[in-house]
């Protein structure tokens, strides 16, 4: 198995990059195509989704096999490969495995634990099949994944994972207080109209808000899901669309915001929080500096991003020294910020009478949560299955030379009875039968013992070099064994989802 996967996704690249580099059907289609055509592929599929774009290939060569997937991938989407390179992840072999199984289980997602990837692992299988794209390789591994993550939503808790984002970032504006009781009679502000926005939007009418307006760069999808929160027998909450350019207007009446755009930079300054507010920018609460990482100035968006962008690790190790405390007094305006990267200027929690939570503050707060242990659960599940899927291909992969092994020793055993039958013609049918059956039995019990462990060592790491000994030891003629390969791949029923 040379399995190879290069791609990028919201974890490596900003959304302004994932959105040009998307690809449409057709250019899917085109992509698979070019990839198989190109001297390293011999199998190809794309898995492409709002926050991820990855192409899966099995390769004869692993650099080669890097160089021409990322070009491809640059053609393909429009992004010059030059801007790309720095965003694009590579995984090979068993790495590429867990990869994949991790995807299938909601791990990577944007929202941990979500279900939709499994149906668009199951598009991306059936665009391969469609295309002859996706052998044996492909479709084994594909169809396993699907396996995979319907395995870890049946025995895990993962779903809870994936559907918790919103209420728990909804109890931590909370903080400790019920959040039906919180949130009754508020009105709030949904920025977005995409997957998360939407989430949020139903969770905040389940909880019992008095009315919910809907902003979005494209007011055809604010006024869709308004029309959704409204319909009959529904939560019964009042809701309306407004333009993105009334969000300043709609924050002077708003109680709650929940913000998840696709935005490239700012969509709530701390200067518009206050403004909204009847406050003065300068009246936020002083922040101790940290020598390391500077905290960004609250109305600079540029400042902001640099420094949003400026590494996990080090964000994490001086979070303490560069966000603030939550402004003092009761809290007048609670802020969601779902995005990433973040719609709404950290400056805005210095603000006297607002409280601030985004994805960086969760994921913190969420290291103790129940969701946690469903995580780990399923990382089990993961690392399991990664193990038994190579075992089982490595297994696969002897396959072939053992058949044709015993497809020759068929041929020796047919040769020495018609051998027989010309020095002995006077043996009777009963005679006959019982002498092949004899000389059948011997061949069967000799090869046995062989072949059974051959298969035992080929599943073992390392163990991809018996198939190589066996054709060797028994002069097997290669174009045999490739001709039981051939006649497995192209099994109509193989694969098929």
């Amino acid at each position: 198995m040379s399995l190879l996967v290069v791609g990028l996704s919201h974890r490596s690249a900003p959304v302004s990059v994932l959105e040009r580099a998307s690809l449409p059907a057709e250019a899917q289609a085109k992509l698979l195509q070019d990839t198989l055509a190109a001297e390293p592929a011999v199998e190809a599929a794309v898995l492409a989704t709002c926050n991820r774009i990855e192409l899966y290939a099995d390769v004869d060569k692993f650099h080669a096999g890097v160089a021409e997937l990322s070009t491809l991938l640059a053609q393909h989407s429009g992004v010059g490969l030059e801007e790309l390179t720095p965003y694009l992840y590579v995984h090979y072999e068993d790495r590429a495995v867990h990869h994949l199984f991790s995807v299938a289980c909601g791990l990577d997602s944007m929202v941990v634990g979500e279900g939709q990837i499994l149906g668009q692992i199951k598009d991306a299988l059936a665009l391969g099949q469609e295309l002859h794209t996706a052998g044996r390789l492909l479709n084994d591994l594909f169809q396993q994944a699907l396996r995979v993550g319907k395995r870890a939503h049946s025995e895990t808790g993962i779903d809870r994972a994936g559907q918790s984002l919103v209420t728990f970032g909804l109890e931590q504006l909370a903080a400790g207080a019920d959040v039906a009781d919180w949130a009754a009679g508020k009105r709030a502000l949904v920025i977005g109209a995409g997957s998360m926005s939407s989430l949020a939007a139903a969770t905040l009418a389940r909880t019992g808000v008095a009315e919910i307006v809907v902003a979005n760069r494209t007011r055809a999808r604010a006024d869709r899901l308004v029309e959704i929160l409204v319909q009959p027998g529904g939560t019964g909450v009042a809701a309306r669309a407004v333009e993105m350019a009334a969000v300043r207007d709609e924050l002077t009446r708003a109680d709650v915001v929940v913000s998840c755009t696709g935005a490239t930079g700012l969509v709530l300054t701390a200067e518009a929080v206050a403004t909204a507010l009847g406050l003065d920018i300068d009246d936020a609460a002083e922040t101790p500096a940290a020598p390391a990482v500077p905290a960004p100035a609250p109305a600079d968006a540029d400042r902001h991003a640099a420094w949003v962008e400026n590494g996990s690790a080090v964000r994490q190790a001086v979070r303490r020294a560069t966000v603030p405390a939550q402004g003092a007094g009761p809290v007048r305006l609670a802020l969601l910020d779902l995005a990433m990267p973040r719609d709404i200027d950290g400056g805005a929690a210095r603000l006297d009478g607002v409280r601030l939570v985004d994805i960086e503050s969760l994921a913190e707060a969420s290291a103790d949560a129940p969701m946690a242990a469903d995580v780990d659960q399923v990382r089990t599940i993961v690392a399991d299955e990664v193990a038994a899927f190579g075992a089982a291909q490595r297994a696969a992969h002897i396959t072939p030379t053992v058949v044709a092994l015993r497809t020759m020793a068929a041929g020796v055993v047919a040769g020495e009875i018609a051998r027989l039958d010309g020095r002995l013609p006077d043996l009777d049918e009963k005679q006959r039968a019982e002498i092949t059956q004899t000389v059948r039995r011997v061949v069967d019990k000799l090869l046995h013992a062989p072949t059974v462990r051959v298969k035992q060592l080929a599943s073992e790491p390392g163990g991809a070099g018996y198939a190589d000994a066996l054709r060797e030891l028994f002069d097997l003629d290669p174009q045999t064994v490739a001709a039981v390969s051939r006649a497995d791949l192209n099994d109509p029923n193989r694969g098929r989802s």
